[in-house]
Parts: structure tokens; C-alpha cells; sequence
């Protein structure tokens, strides 16, 4: 999973992603490591790991993980190469979701560069760059498009009718994501990977004072009326105190989140949430050589999971033999699940659930 971090600057996005990079090492034996100057990779909070580990004693711990990808502050013109627009916007193209962060806090110290706090203006400027970039590059892939309809391929009139209409739609000032299609088309716009077809989610970030009381600050109800029009989820984040969490030990961090109310870090409800939007599981597998959790897209099949793990095992997919992780906590071990029958075999067509924790047999 890949998320792309946006935002004017000056709204806390840096802060943000300084916070959730130095807090790459919260899970146990996986270091935050650097791809890029620009991208971080941390492992996604899963307290089923640690009970897992407790019961097989494994020599590795290996969590499912998530990049971020900090895209610099944009600005107007970025679409147009402003700033280091262009270089920034080509990275996002190949996240699976946005994070936009919205500044909803005053601080006479931080300037905004509009002059004044506005989530909704913000939140059009960043959209309008998005556009405009998006357009770019459907220009681009039109005249491409129609220099390949003299092979006579009636695909290519089928693909130019529908880069046409989206161009269309964005000049209007509609998104990518707001638009309809079927799903053949959603098949080709996939290929497109258009900023503005990218699901979003926003990240308001808020005075530590705002994250427990939401209804007297007017930029959190401006951004939250903009949300519910999109069907978009809105996580409040202080993003300073982030940052001091970051820098706190792993027994440190639970007492000071204690401390401000907080059941769980900003980071780890950014992460689960992305989960959530983009539809996303996990299926865990546990040994003494290794206990891990895997990412999958809801909805996935068993050989297909097995995919995820080595190509042979789909490629030579026998049975899954899974018991729920809720049910092997009940018993204890795998083998008092396996003597109450809890363990399942299941085929080529069982659909995986979360926290399925997964013995796969294979024959290649």
C-alpha cells in the first residue's frame, strides 16, 4: 500500500510525515528505512502480530507495511511546473490513495500562503493543480490515441471516446473519481493513473485542543461538509503532537496517549483508515521460522493470497487450511483449534477474511 501525502505548504504536511517517519520502528525488528528522500516505509500497527509471536516463539516478526509519500507543498502553477510541481505530481501518479492534509488550526507564527486559514479554498487549489496536471496528460495520450486509429483497431476509437469524455469532465471541474463508469473502462482508466481518480482522504490537522472537541472549530466543520458531499473520511491529527510522540519510547508513547485522552496514535488511525478506504485485509501466517501478516484487496481467493507469498504456491495451489485468529486465541494452539475442528480446508474458491491466519498446500 502506497499513500501519497499533498497539502499547501505551511499546513502541517512535513511535520506530518517527519512524525510518521521516525516512528517506522514501532513495530518490533522493522526499522523505518529511507527508498527515497521523499518516500518512508512503516510497518501497519497489528496487535495480532505480538499474540501470535507469543504462541509460536518465531525468529522473525515481519508486519504488513505502507509507504508514504510526501509530495512538497503545492502551490498555484504547480500543474504548470511551478515550483518542483512537476517532478512532485509524477511521483503521486503512482500511489493507491491521497492523503490531503488540510490546516484547520490558527497560529499567528505559521504563515498561511493565502493569508488566512481556508479549508475549502485550500482544498480547491490542490484539486485545481491535480486537474490541470491530469489533463496534461490526457492531451498527451488523445493525440497518441489518434495517431494509432489509422491501424483501423476499433479499440482506439473506443479509448479516445472515453479520454475525450473524461477531459471533458474535468474541464467542467469534475474529478476522476466523482465520474461513472463501466467497468471495461474503468479497466483502461486504471492505466491512466490520473491524479484525480485517486480515492482521498483527509487529515485535518488541528490545535491539540480541537482533537477531543470537534463542534466549535468552524474549519472542521467547513472540511467535514465538504467530506460528506464527497463520501470522504475525515481523520483529525495533530500533527505536532504526532511529531512528540514519534520521539517518545514505545512504554512512553502509550502513558502520554493516555494522558490526552487518546486511545491509539494519530499514525496508526491514518493507517488503519487507509486500509479501510482502499479496501484492504490481512491474512496472516505463523511458524517458528516466522509469524507474518499479508496484504490483500478484500474479496481475494485463496490461491490468489497464496500469490502474494511465492508465485509457485498459486501456480500449485492444493487447500488452504485456516482457522480464524479469534478462535485459535480462544483455544490457545493450533492444535487444540485443529481437535475442535476449527481448522478448515478450504479450496480454490474460498474468499479470505481478515486475520485468517494460513497454512497453504501446494504441488509444483
Amino acid at each position: 500500500m502506497k499513500l501519497g501525502i499533498v497539502g499547501l505548504p505551511n499546513v502541517g504536511k512535513s511535520t506530518l510525515f517527519n512524525a510518521i517517519t521516525k516512528a517506522g520502528a514501532e513495530i518490533a525488528n522493522y526499522p523505518f528505512c529511507t527508498i527515497e528522500p521523499n518516500i518512508g516505509t512503516v510497518a501497519v500497527p497489528d496487535e495480532r502480530l505480538g499474540k501470535l509471536a507469543q504462541m509460536y516463539s518465531p525468529q522473525k516478526v515481519t508486519p504488513a507495511t505502507v509507504e508514504f509519500v510526501d509530495i512538497a507543498g503545492l502551490v498555484k502553477g504547480a500543474g504548470k511546473g511551478e515550483g518542483l510541481g512537476n517532478k512532485f505530481l509524477s511521483h503521486i501518479r503512482e500511489v493507491d490513495a491521497i492523503i490531503h492534509v488540510v490546516r484547520c488550526f490558527e497560529d499567528a507564527n505559521i504563515v498561511h500562503v493565502d493569508g488566512s486559514i481556508g479549508p475549502a479554498r485550500d482544498i480547491e487549489t490542490i484539486n485545481f493543480e491535480l486537474m490541470f496536471s491530469d489533463l496534461e496528460m490526457l492531451e498527451k495520450r488523445i493525440d497518441k490515441t489518434r495517431k494509432m486509429m489509422k491501424s483501423g483497431d476499433k479499440k482506439f476509437q473506443i479509448e479516445l471516446d472515453l479520454y475525450e469524455r473524461i477531459k471533458t469532465g474535468l474541464e467542467a471541474g469534475t474529478l476522476v473519481r466523482a465520474m461513472t463508469f463501466s467497468p471495461e473502462e474503468l479497466a483502461i482508466v486504471d492505466q491512466l493513473f490520473l491524479l484525480t481518480s485517486k480515492p482521498v482522504m483527509y487529515a485535518a490537522n488541528v490545535s491539540e485542543d480541537d482533537l477531543q472537541a470537534t463542534g466549535s472549530n468552524p474549519f472542521i466543520n467547513e472540511l467535514m461538509q465538504i467530506a460528506d458531499k464527497e463520501g470522504s473520511e475525515v481523520l483529525l491529527i495533530c500533527a505536532k503532537i504526532e511529531e512528540e510522540i514519534a520521539q517518545l519510547q514505545e512504554d512512553e508513547r502509550a502513558a502520554f496517549l493516555e494522558e490526552l485522552g487518546l486511545k491509539e496514535s494519530g499514525l496508526n488511525r491514518l493507517i488503519k483508515s487507509s486500509y479501510k478506504l482502499l479496501g484492504l485485509i490481512s491474512f496472516l501466517t505463523a511458524g517458528q521460522p516466522e509469524v507474518r501478516a499479508w496484504t490483500i484487496v478484500k474479496g481475494t481467493k485463496a490461491p490468489q493470497a497464496a500469490g502474494k507469498i511465492h508465485s509457485d504456491i498459486e501456480r500449485g495451489f492444493i487447500r488452504a487450511e485456516i482457522v480464524s485468529y479469534d478462535d485459535l486465541m480462544k483455544c490457545g494452539s493450533y492444535a487444540i483449534a485443529r481437535e475442535k475442528g476449527l481448522v478448515r480446508s478450504e479450496g480454490k474458491e474460498y474468499i479470505m477474511q481478515d486475520g485468517d491466519v494460513t497454512l497453504f498446500r501446494f504441488n509444483v
